[in-house]
């Protein structure tokens, strides 16, 4: 006896349709008539059938496209955010690798500290730059800073000045709660080490923040046109004691005796000269 196998009823679209949707008797579901692919999927629950919407391809690559540009800006918001923290002087914002012009042969070293910048960080080993004044010491620094930064580290760039002018005047308590915060900072960049104030105060500010530093087990980049001599021969034991917390942690790097910053300005008059006269 022959069984009769009975064709099942096409079923209705379960919505109303839209002007780029047609509906697939084979698979009784919604498609899209760009790519072809379904915007409903079918699930079974308890002898009743649920026909949820899903992305089609086209709608799943608007979708990814539209979350990549949304992540971008977020991570430029939030670089912003960083840089904005932590350049606190807006001119460091040039200060970056491609605004190198090849004068600082030292650069090379700058460019191998960001690259290697996870295994710096867990060992906490830092820089100590040293060199005459002008010879591009800050711009070493601002380089690594920045591109730091462009990955969302976050960077504190300043000076000894500013962080003593924010110190004087506050409590004991505050003080140390002011120290301490630099350390939320991954890396901490001093600018111009020694031209700060020498008096007692200010040495035991310096080494305060130098050894929280040491203690956090975070890495310091330190500038300065002291040379390495006075550093190693320091005169007293307040700066004895701020120079090997220093020197045990960073690096030394000579950067070039070549005045950058004079020639840039020469070579800047010579052009006025040659516009004016």
């Amino acid at each position: 006896m022959t069984k009769i196998i009975e064709k099942p009823k096409n079923l209705l679209p379960s919505r109303q349709l839209q002007s780029d949707e047609y509906f697939n008797e084979t698979e009784q579901l919604i498609y899209c008539s760009k790519c072809h692919t379904p915007r409903q999927s079918r699930h079974t629950l308890q002898g009743k059938i649920f026909l949820p919407s899903i992305l089609c391809k086209c709608q799943r690559e608007i979708y990814e496209q539209e979350e990549a540009q949304r992540m971008l800006r977020e991570k430029q918001l939030e670089i912003e955010h960083l840089r904005a923290s932590g350049l606190q002087d807006k001119a460091l914002y040039d200060y970056t690798f491609d605004k190198d012009n090849g004068m600082n042969p030292e650069i090379k070293l700058a460019h191998n500290y960001v690259d290697n910048w996870e295994k710096m960080k867990s060992t906490a080993s830092g820089l100590l730059l040293w060199g005459d004044v002008g010879t591009g010491k800050s711009f070493f620094a601002g380089c690594i800073a920045n591109a730091l930064l462009e990955k969302g580290v976050p960077v504190l760039m300043t000076n000894f000045s500013r962080i003593l002018n924010t110190l004087t005047g506050m409590h004991f308590e505050d003080r140390n709660q002011f120290i301490d915060s630099l350390n939320q900072y991954s890396l901490l960049i001093i600018d111009d080490l020694g031209i700060e104030r020498n008096s007692e105060f200010a040495l035991e500010q310096v080494f305060n923040v130098i050894d929280s530093r040491y203690r956090s087990k975070k890495p310091l980049i330190v500038t300065t046109n002291l040379t390495l001599q006075e550093l190693n021969t320091p005169s007293d034991l307040p700066h004895k004691r701020i120079y090997d917390r220093i020197l045990e942690r960073c690096v030394p790097v000579r950067i070039n005796n070549r005045n950058i910053r004079q020639e840039n300005a020469s070579a800047n008059l010579q052009e006025a000269k040659k516009l004016l006269l």
